[in-house]
């Protein structure tokens, strides 16, 4: 649920407020999501394809620092095409695992009731359904937001793999709510890192409020979001490299293991919410696997003061956040898409969350349905055209829900 304005400001009141009243309301508003949620159920896929997921490990990959004397390993769920009739009677796999529940709870204080009606739990992905013999498909890598998780974004990852990708999710482990491996270790949310997210908590919180309604030109306003993170957000800056780390060793598992089914040729396509999005911008600028990526209202925490984006890009974001992202729209050699939603807000991008927890001052007010068929077109339209290169230009237009804008190149390729 990301890094945000939004949801700094939400955890820092919500930590202060003691009043257990407040508590109530939101828990009774959590239950009323899960009567919603059973009324409605998450989205059906729309694709060709029925979707299969397994999870994997990479074990030991590096030296852990976020905890001295440890070594990180890096868990990844995948969601891959198959065919409808392989998966009859097969079980469906869970939105948030009773350990992803408790992480959520114990992190939010919030969270949905699924005991009295378990089907409200479950998404449209099937556990370890037979892959499509002889069939590839190409890749898309998918990044959660700060303290979300692995599979908070699972309805687009589905819809997706229906449309002939796979699409691995990569968990970033202390900085989800809950990452589960497969050897049966759990490790939840380390709650020491809220206190590092900004130094200082309230000089940083002013700061970006500030920054929200700031006006000037993107150089203006990118330039603004590097003093305030460079003062208040080294941590921030200090996690991007190893988040991009996580990608390239889950990448490199993949194309050791999985190249029966994924299609490597045109190259790897990338997306992620919030600091999730963030790392797919890095990902774009600085790794060459990767030819085109999406950002969903992620803030673009890190030194980018020499890089220049030279892969063809969408940034995603609600109103709160226009002013965080601006760094997108400057020194790039490849056309960038803007497509910003209203009645959105930061968390509301985590489409799990916005199914099951409606509570509109947390997730905006944009009807969840509506949130997800357009998040769902922006993506397929982008990654036909520049992952699967399927045609010329993605078909977005403008509508009652999101305002799209194309920014050319302002940079040549020689530079």
């Amino acid at each position: 649920m990301g890094m945000k304005v939004y949801e700094s400001v939400y955890r820092s009141i919500k930590e202060k407020i003691s009043d257990e009243k407040h508590y109530i309301i939101v828990e009774t508003n959590s239950r009323r999501g899960d009567s919603i949620m059973r009324k409605k159920g998450l989205p059906k896929p729309t694709g060709e394809y029925a979707v299969g997921t397994f999870t994997y490990t990479v074990k030991d990959d590096r030296k852990e620092i976020m905890r001295q004397g440890g070594m990180r390993s890096v868990a990844a769920r995948v969601y891959y095409p198959v065919l409808r009739e392989s998966v009859k009677g097969l079980t469906k796999a869970v939105a948030l695992s009773d350990n992803m529940l408790k992480g959520f709870k114990d992190t939010f204080k919030v969270g949905p009731d699924f005991r009295k009606n378990p089907e409200s739990n479950l998404t449209e992905c099937y556990l370890n359904a037979n892959r499509i013999p002889g069939k590839k498909f190409p890749l898309i890598m998918f990044n959660h937001a700060y303290s979300s998780y692995r599979e908070g974004n699972c309805c687009l990852c589905t819809e997706l793999a229906s449309n002939g990708y796979v699409v691995i999710s990569v968990d970033h482990s202390h900085e989800s709510v809950c990452s589960e491996f497969d050897d049966g270790t759990v490790l939840f949310f380390d709650k020491t890192i809220k206190k590092k997210m900004y130094e200082a908590m309230i000089g940083g919180i002013i700061t970006m409020i500030k920054l929200v309604r700031a006006k000037g030109s993107d150089e203006e306003l990118a330039q603004k979001f590097d003093e305030a993170q460079r003062k208040y957000c080294k941590f921030m800056m200090e996690r991007l490299p190893e988040w991009i780390k996580d990608n390239e060793a889950a990448l490199e598992y993949a194309k050791k293991e999985l190249s029966d089914m994924i299609d490597f040729a045109k190259g790897v396509g990338v997306s992620g919410h919030s600091m999730g999005g963030d790392t797919a911008y890095a990902l774009c600028a600085r790794n060459e696997d990767f030819v085109c990526g999406i950002n969903l209202d992620g803030a673009l925490f890190g030194d980018y003061t020499n890089d220049i984006l030279r892969r063809p890009f969408m940034q995603v974001s609600c109103k709160n956040n226009e002013n965080v992202v601006n760094r997108v729209y400057i020194r790039h050699t490849e056309p960038v898409y803007k497509v910003l939603f209203r009645d959105m807000t930061h968390i509301g991008f985590a489409d799990v969350i916005k199914y099951i927890l409606p509570i509109k001052l947390l997730v905006g007010k944009l009807d969840a349905d509506v949130l997800h068929e357009n998040l769902c077109k922006c993506h397929l339209e982008f990654f036909d055209t520049y992952l699967k290169k399927l045609k010329d230009t993605p078909e977005l237009k403008s509508n009652d829900d999101v305002k799209v804008s194309v920014y050319e190149a302002d940079m040549s390729e020689e530079k």
